[in-house]
């Protein structure tokens, strides 16, 4: 896969330190590096994006080989640092993986990280494959030492997750780090030392420009009069393209650009003799854009056509088949007869919304919410996570969701522009730990009148299961001290603090009444395991006979082991293969249809007992 390959590539080059959140599509990175335990490298799931690069940053000023991931959003946590970062300087090799996700698949963004390159001036690598990837992390870690400054690695959601057979190559020769030397002239960052490192930067990034247009990530290939430009993944697409569009097709000129800061030398090259470029890549027009200004610096009368022009999609990922059509009409052919057949032959695939998984504790804590304040005018604040996806009916109990930590300080917001109204932030355990802390001092500081409910299902369930602080071990498996978010919220001075069991209906509901009356910032912790955590239990008992076909069970907890075969009115189907044996839906069911198996006692509720997630 991409990101182990990306993986193998920071154990080649040697790296001591390496740290991240996780976030697909570059959860793997991180995880492979633990699997496999190279001696002397210490690895971790920091708490957010910030601390793990500030970490790297410090094992980095010491002389040790750091890494540090995280996808696109995860980016924006860290930018604070990483700004500050390019001009203090580190002197170890340090080298920020970030992971795009075009589409977008699994974000809430589709932002191009190469857009940070240009603004804080960094050097970017972007491989278009899981073997550039192996070979792309060996060389920013060494441009990095070269530069005495970060290196950004930017992937994308099909370099990540693409497979490839990769060659390992032998480790790269490494001393070991000298350590931290104390110099208050180059580590303590002052408005003085800025200006003079700044200039440093601008004249590093000119040398560089002129270094990577040799780099082999960046070449020419082909002839002809007209030219197609490409970066990332995009460029295997259109290398693809042009072999499907058969020798008949005119010779074009092809330019690689793997890089930033931008190959000007080499691009020159490419636009010489050139009448008209297409430019295909993800996200933004960045490459596009770079070649339209050294048009009209050097007198190139080139036409730059891509995203501009409306030749090449502004959003969404690209592919093969879209690429061989814009190139096509970019070369005045006609649209290839099969693939218009194939068109009109393959129905359009069936729309499958993603959904909480059955027995998942946070639809339990939705309902409960949803039916203890069915009378009362409240809004509810959602996170990123999954239980965003409580937003989904029938359930309908996300009414925003911004970024990591935003619905409890949003949920504040709400309230005073709204103080009559009811608002309840939902947030996770490992969210909560992330960026959630800070919205609850801040709830309390001001004296807001809000309820927080915290989905603690005992990991970071969104990107596989990652441990968190709130965890008793860590990504290397070893013992940690837990973090008690009840603790923390009781340290902060939340004004009522209540845990439950997310399965037991009623206690969940009996809570979030006494929530709802109540002042000031009221905690509720719905605890219950995610499912991939516990063994799967017995699927329940449906009994056909006390069914009525009502459809309550199915119309209003939406799991996905409950359906009506036959219509509105008839029975319900239980797919005991999803089931989990959760027990929700009994304690809905009005006519006792549903029922723990008989080989069960039923006590408790769910996989949890007694919230003992």
């Amino acid at each position: 896969m991409g990101n182990e390959a990306i993986a193998f590539g920071a154990i080649r080059a040697g790296a001591a330190v390496c740290t991240g959140y996780p976030g697909t599509p570059s959860t793997e990175i991180l995880e492979t590096i633990a699997k496999e335990r190279p001696k002397g490298v210490y690895c971790e799931w920091s708490v957010n994006e910030k601390s793990a690069l500030e970490i790297a940053a410090g094992a980095a000023m010491a002389g040790a080989r750091a890494l540090v991931t995280m996808k696109q959003v995860g980016l924006n946590v860290a930018a604070d640092p990483l700004m500050s970062l390019n001009y203090v300087g580190v002197k170890g090799g340090l080298v920020v993986v970030v992971c795009d996700d075009p589409g977008p698949i699994s974000s809430q963004t589709e932002q191009d990280t190469r857009h940070f390159g240009r603004f804080g001036k960094f050097s970017v690598f972007d491989p278009v494959s899981p073997e550039e990837a192996y070979e792309m992390t060996a060389d920013a870690f060494s441009l990095s030492e070269q530069i005495g400054r970060p290196v950004i690695l930017r992937s994308t959601t099909r370099v990540c997750h693409s497979y490839a057979t990769v060659e390992l190559r032998p480790n790269l020769p490494r001393s070991k780090p000298e350590g931290f030397t104390k110099d208050g002239g180059r580590w303590v960052i002052f408005p003085k030392l800025s200006y003079e490192n700044h200039l440093q930067i601008e004249n590093t990034m000119d040398m560089m420009s002129r270094i990577l247009s040799s780099y082999p990530g960046n070449r020419l290939s082909g002839q002809g009069s007209r030219g197609v430009a490409a970066g990332g993944v995009s460029y295997l697409y259109v290398k693809e393209a042009i072999e499907g569009l058969g020798e008949e097709a005119p010779q074009v000129k092809l330019l690689k650009i793997g890089t930033y800061p931008f190959p000007a030398n080499l691009a020159v090259d490419f636009l010489s003799g050139l009448d008209e470029v297409l430019v295909c890549e993800e996200l933004d027009p960045h490459i596009e854009d770079e070649l339209i200004r050294l048009c009209g610096r050097y007198g190139i009368p080139a036409v730059i056509r891509g995203k501009h022009s409306g030749d090449m999609p502004r959003a969404g990922e690209n592919s093969t088949d879209a690429i061989e059509k814009a190139l096509r009409s970019f070369l005045g052919m006609e649209e290839a007869p099969a693939a218009i057949e194939s068109a009109a032959a393959v129905p359009p695939l069936p729309v499958r919304p993603p959904v909480l998984c059955a027995g998942c504790p946070h639809r339990a804590s939705f309902f409960a919410v949803k039916e203890a304040t069915r009378d009362v005018r409240a809004v509810y604040s959602g996170d990123i996570g999954c239980y965003t996806l409580g937003n989904a009916l029938p359930l309908d109990m996300v009414d925003t969701c911004l970024c990591m930590g935003a619905g409890i300080t949003q949920a504040q917001g709400l309230f005073r522009a709204e103080p009559e109204v009811l608002h309840i932030a939902f947030i996770g355990d490992s969210t909560f730990f992330h960026t959630g802390i800070p919205g609850i001092v801040n709830a309390v500081y001001n004296r807001n009148n809000i309820v927080i409910a915290i989905l603690d299902n005992a990991t970071t369930a969104m990107t596989g299961g990652q441990t968190h602080p709130g965890m008793d071990r860590t990504l290397l498996g070893r013992p940690a001290k837990a973090v008690s978010i009840r603790g923390v919220a009781e340290a902060i001075g939340a004004d009522d603090i209540q845990t439950v069991n997310a399965f037991d209906l009623d206690a969940s509901k009996a809570a979030v009444r006494r929530a709802a009356a109540g002042k000031g910032v009221r905690v509720i912790i719905f605890e219950g395991p995610c499912i991939n955590l516990v063994p799967k239990g017995a699927a329940l008992s449906a009994d056909m006979d006390r069914c009525m076909g009502c459809g309550l069970c199915v119309l209003k907890l939406g799991c996905p082991a409950l359906s009506q075969p036959q219509g509105k009115s008839g029975k319900i189907a239980l797919d005991g293969i999803l089931c989990t044996g959760c027990g929700l839906c009994i304690q809905v069911c009005p006519f006792g249809a549903l029922s723990f198996p008989p080989l069960s006692d039923g006590a408790g509720f769910g996989p949890a007992e007694g919230g003992d997630a």
